[in-house]
């Protein structure tokens, strides 16, 4: 069971005092039987005046930070440490048990469909076809698909045939400004597979959170994606339920995935967002510094237990 430590940094810096807004962040991993927090703190410079936690409609935990005065810095330092277990990405089931066949929907029994519909709605616009004909290019022209091995190809697919990137503008692209361009950040990568499996009649969901890099053995590739948040989907199967697929690593199950948050669009998993009251001018940039280690790497820190926790 490795046991992974992510410390998360964002600051903020501006010329002159300014004043801040409530502040919106989504640190705390999402627990389950893959992943288990042992520890976590998080220290805001300046103490913010109220912190509170809640739950959204996806259950992912959400701090909210409220301020009061001015400041010419505002930073962020969140520290996990949490056992991660990697599971059979289709619970061991065998590879035909799904499958898709054109013109028929998915066989999600009745009783899921209301709570999956608006996962299954397609967000961008496809005028000509052209993501949903690459989606279809991964069926078979007849009989029925094994949609495992569909999301594995796509996901490889899109692995070695795109080019990933660092993008430094807000937001996601059109799925169709990635498939032309053949590249994008993550969560490009990621949402043109959430819309060509969606086009398929697939439930699916952006997932944001922090990427494992392990050391490797010399000529191995290493993850890209660290060093900041990273983001992947994940897709619901009738028999393996929400299973999860990292398009710009090639991985499909969680393996050195580190689930914080799931939402049907992407910004509603915005990692940390907030207001601030100043002169534009004011404004002097932002940084970000994400470190993920494991024992295997290295001796883990251990998470101090601070005032701001999340508890």
């Amino acid at each position: 069971m490795p046991v992974l430590s992510v410390r998360h940094l964002t600051r903020y810096q501006y010329r002159n005092p300014v004043a801040f807004g409530d502040h919106r962040m989504m640190f705390r991993p999402r627990e389950g039987c893959d992943q288990r927090l042992l520890s976590s703190s998080l220290v805001i410079s300046p103490t913010p005046s109220q912190l509170r936690h809640v739950q959204d409609v996806f259950g992912n935990w959400i701090g909210i930070a409220r301020f009061q005065g001015r400041s010419s810095e505002l930073s962020f330092e969140s520290r996990i440490v949490l056992d991660h277990t990697p599971l059979p990405a289709f619970g061991d089931h065998p590879g035909d048990v799904d499958v898709y066949v054109r013109g028929e929907p998915i066989a999600y029994a009745e009783d899921d469909l209301p709570d999956l519909e608006r996962s299954i709605e397609r967000q961008h616009e496809d005028p000509a076809g052209d993501l949903a004909a690459w989606a279809r290019s991964f069926v078979r022209r007849s009989g029925p698909t094994s949609l495992q091995h569909l999301l594995a190809e796509m996901t490889q697919a899109i692995y070695a045939d795109f080019r990933y990137g660092k993008r430094l503008e807000h937001g996601v692209q059109t799925p169709l400004a990635t498939l032309e361009r053949r590249g994008g950040a993550c969560r490009d990568l990621a949402m043109l597979m959430i819309e060509a499996v969606r086009s398929l009649g697939l439930a699916a969901q952006f997932v944001s959170g922090y990427i494992h890099s392990p050391s490797r053995k010399p000529g191995q590739k290493t993850s890209v994606g660290g060093g900041h948040t990273h983001a992947w989907l994940r897709v619901y199967l009738p028999s393996s339920g929400w299973v999860e697929f990292d398009p710009t690593n090639g991985i499909v199950g969680n393996t050195d995935l580190i689930r914080v948050a799931v939402a049907r669009d992407p910004r509603q998993a915005t990692p940390l967002q907030g207001a601030w009251a100043g002169l534009p001018a004011d404004y002097l940039g932002m940084e970000v510094e994400v470190d993920v280690t494991s024992l295997e790497d290295g001796q883990i820190p251990v998470a101090p237990s601070l005032a701001l926790a999340f508890g």
